[in-house]
């Protein structure tokens, strides 16, 4: 019998030892020795459907990442019947953690036509399944900027149903308390009735986890008031649950030079604010990306897999930024979750931006909408609920969301929409 020498036994444990789980408690992260964790993380979506499938294209890409300081990505579409065992090593062996959204094309909880059924419960649950065993999981989402228009505020007690349901069925079939958040649109007329009303209520059960921003209103050169990160930072102030950037990087006018990430990164900001993931790893026709793999005779004009080539000069700005950005953490035995506060449950607001009216119930499986949005409130309704000042940019200003027009994300959304809408006729479900 060979025996092995023990540098390489310990080489091969090194290799095959998986990270271990980060828990929400309160409005921070926590690694598993008690240390604060601090999201540096990267959008990666190199196919459509499901990029964690290439196991070698993972490697490659979960090197570089590595390189660049990640220990986060942000993926928006999986396939639950595929394998992703090496792309999930791929990425743990980097130290890199997965936030990985629960809806597909067809799923999406859009507001044009809202519903709650199994037709969008069934194959988020295969999602967890899919992905509940591998401890580089950091989280789920229930949705992607489903509310981004002034009348699109009713799909909230949908979305929140969605994460009642979903954690219901995390903790009944006894998997880890993987987080379920949800990730929205910097809009100023929806963003702090919106954060609030997905954390109201007191009920833990039915609130979310985690609360995701996309944010495009840092544009270089900026500063911290010009972006109006001050007023984002006002309304994280002892948020309940960790709130941290789920998409972030304008490109107007270019190269970037990520100076966000210094105000995201140190006093106050770290103080509320959980981190961010950059928009994004491929370079796509938004010009957003900070890798290439290569010129492409596809009709895209792009290719979406091979060696990552750096783009520079982003890359490497990006890699010396967050080389320096060393966030003070607090320990979890020193931190106390009682700090945070309960949000009252936002009011309507004039103009029909805002038209939830406080703890409203919320959607049971099956159900519908139909007509006007006119639910009853529920029995526990908090009397405190408060209209939030509007602060911040609105979505007509024209750096505040990328321009729009260019966010890979809000493509997403309208595909989404698309295809949902074309589909609507085969739901049956119970009106409200």
């Amino acid at each position: 019998m060979t025996l092995l020498p023990l540098t390489v036994l310990a080489g091969l444990v090194a290799s095959t030892a998986a990270l271990d789980p980060i828990e929400a408690y309160g409005s921070k992260f926590f690694n598993k020795d008690g240390s604060q964790f601090f999201v540096k993380g990267v959008a990666y979506q190199l196919e459509p459907q499901d990029p964690l499938i290439d196991t070698k294209q993972c490697n490659l890409d979960a090197q570089l990442m590595k390189e660049l300081g990640v220990n986060t990505i942000r993926v928006y579409h999986v396939d639950a019947k595929s394998s992703h065992d090496g792309c999930m090593k791929a990425f743990s062996d980097a130290g890199i953690y997965v936030l990985i959204d629960l809806d597909t094309f067809t799923t999406y909880i859009e507001p044009v036509h809202l519903h709650w059924t199994t037709s969008q419960y069934d194959p988020y649950t295969k999602v967890m399944d899919a992905f509940h065993n591998y401890d580089n999981v950091l989280g789920f989402f229930i949705g992607n900027e489903n509310i981004a228009s002034n009348d699109a505020s009713p799909a909230a007690p949908f979305l929140k149903a969605a994460a009642r349901d979903m954690k219901a069925y995390r903790d009944a079939k006894g998997y880890r308390s993987i987080p379920v958040g949800y990730s929205a649109a910097d809009i100023k007329e929806l963003r702090p009735m919106l954060q609030d009303y997905l954390t109201c209520g007191g009920n833990s059960s039915e609130i979310i986890d985690f609360f995701g921003l996309n944010s495009y209103s840092w544009c270089d050169p900026s500063s911290y008031e010009q972006s109006t990160y001050s007023q984002l930072q006002e309304y994280a102030k002892n948020f309940p649950v960790p709130i941290f950037f789920t998409e972030t990087g304008c490109n107007v006018p270019g190269p970037r030079i990520w100076s966000d990430q210094d105000a995201i990164f140190g006093k106050p900001m770290s103080d509320h604010w959980s981190g961010a993931i950059i928009y994004e790893w491929i370079q796509e026709q938004n010009k957003y990306g900070i890798v290439e793999y290569g010129p492409s005779n596809t009709p895209e004009g792009f290719a979406r897999n091979g060696v990552p080539k750096p783009k520079n000069p982003d890359f490497e700005n990006l890699k010396a930024k967050w080389a320096t950005c060393r966030p003070e953490g607090v320990s979890r035995s020193a931190y106390d979750a009682h700090s945070v506060s309960t949000r009252p449950c936002p009011t309507s607001t004039p103009g029909g931006w805002w038209q939830v009216d406080g703890n409203v119930r919320l959607p049971t499986l099956g159900e519908q909408k139909n007509g006007a949005f006119t639910p009853s409130p529920t029995a526990s309704e908090d009397p405190a609920a408060k209209k939030p000042v509007q602060t911040g940019k609105s979505q007509s200003d024209d750096k505040s969301h990328k321009a729009d027009d260019n966010a890979a994300s809000t493509d997403r959304r309208m595909a989404a929409i698309s295809a949902v809408l074309a589909g609507t006729v085969l739901l049956v479900a119970l009106a409200l």
